[in-house]
């Protein structure tokens, strides 16, 4: 405990809050619609494949921004990024609590929530200047675990909504965005933004990573990972409505649940590669993944609601492998490797819940589509065994 004090102390502790605070309110507001999915459902009539891209489109919207807010970081400053992203996050959830209306404002609220998945790119770089190089793998991490926003949403949003209505959850939720406005304003030190030279530099060494081809391996891993992880939590509530009669708190609670675990052991997941090897630990993860995810749907409720933690316990696992490979291969690029990796596994979780829910209209059953996720896991796992077999798994010698 000394040590971790020690630690804290070593650099700008309220930057380090600033920043937690600001990635966890902003999870919470990146899978809103995710987590009132059944309240909207039956507010605006909607069919499952209509749920399915209102819970989709704020992670593609994350996954685009990403990339954009990172390159704003470094060319106007993380902080100020920070404070607009927040803003609008604000401005967002006015509208929805006050405006938005039928199935068509929905999808463009829901589009405009994706400015919160942007929180990603900005918190990282703020938490890692405000500490020495000695500090940084704990400092990271720990700003990281504010995806336990996932968490608070998925426990708290149906009990609001039931409550009161999907509106007022809004409401709520544009309060707790104003207080971590005046936190973040108040914790978070003004820095000087990097020279227009270094910015056009940011997007030449963009385009130079993405030329390599570990990181396109890297990406489907962390689509697969960390787009299963988000995707599944996203999708969880409406499934067990469908398939085990859930309603809408318990629903939530257990997404909750799963996002939890998928929480928690995802530093696990950074330490057990550190000691065995990021490629080694993923041959062992990903078809854990894969059999979880097929066993989703089961006869027993409980049965299932167990795979359903095992699942995303091991998706959150494998997140803490893959950026484990991300820090070990592109360590000169770490800021710009996260921002496109992280973009990646956003696409991944707009992906996902399309995919299931599109084959289950035609198919009339959740199974099917999450057969396809599975394969693609095992295709990624793979990747994985050919890697290692090849003895290739030096940076220098698979980003060639």
């Amino acid at each position: 405990m000394s040590e971790i004090w020690h630690i804290l102390r070593s650099g700008h502790w309220p930057s380090l809050v600033g920043a937690w605070l600001h990635l966890t309110v902003s999870f919470m507001v990146w899978l809103l619609a995710a987590a009132m999915s059944l309240s909207l459902a039956q507010a605006l009539q909607l069919s499952e494949q209509e749920l399915a891209w209102l819970v989709s489109l704020p992670l593609l919207g994350g996954a685009v921004l990403r990339v954009l807010a990172g390159w704003s970081a470094d060319r106007f400053g993380a902080r100020s990024t920070a404070l607009v992203i927040l803003v609008a996050e604000l401005l967002v959830l006015c509208w929805g609590w006050l405006g938005v209306t039928g199935y068509g404002d929905a999808l463009v609220f829901s589009v405009c929530l994706g400015v919160a998945g942007a929180s990603f790119s900005v918190t990282l770089p703020i938490a890692s200047r405000a500490y020495p190089p000695s500090a940084q793998g704990f400092v990271l991490g720990l700003v990281a675990s504010g995806n336990i926003g996932t968490v608070l949403i998925f426990f708290l949003a149906p009990r609001w909504a039931g409550a009161t209505d999907w509106h007022q959850v809004c409401g709520i939720m544009a309060g707790v965005v104003a207080a971590t406005l005046l936190v973040f304003v108040v914790a978070v030190p003004t820095t000087a933004p990097v020279s227009a030279l270094q910015a056009v530099t940011w997007w030449h060494n963009a385009a130079q990573l993405i030329r390599r081809r570990s990181a396109y391996w890297l990406c489907f891993l962390y689509a697969v990972t960390f787009g299963g992880f988000v995707g599944l939590c996203s999708l969880l509530p409406l499934l067990l409505h469908e398939v085990y009669r859930v309603d809408a708190i318990q629903a939530g609670a257990l997404a909750a649940l799963c996002g939890l675990m998928g929480s928690l052991i995802r530093p696990v997941g950074g330490y057990v590669a550190d000691r065995q090897g990021g490629l080694r630990t993923l041959y062992y993860v990903l078809p854990v993944i894969a059999g979880a995810v097929v066993a989703v749907i089961s006869p027993s409720r409980t049965m299932a609601v167990v795979m359903m933690v095992v699942a995303t316990a091991a998706m959150g696992f494998g997140n803490g492998v893959v950026f484990q490979l991300v820090a070990g291969w592109f360590p000169a690029d770490i800021g710009l490797a996260s921002g496109v990796v992280g973009a990646a596994g956003a696409v991944g979780g707009f992906l996902l819940p399309i995919l299931i829910s599109t084959v289950k209209g035609f198919s009339g059953s959740y199974e099917l589509g999450l057969w396809l996720f599975a394969g693609f896991t095992v295709c990624s796992w793979g990747t994985v065994m050919v890697a290692l077999r090849s003895d290739r798994s030096s940076p220098a010698e698979l980003s060639s």
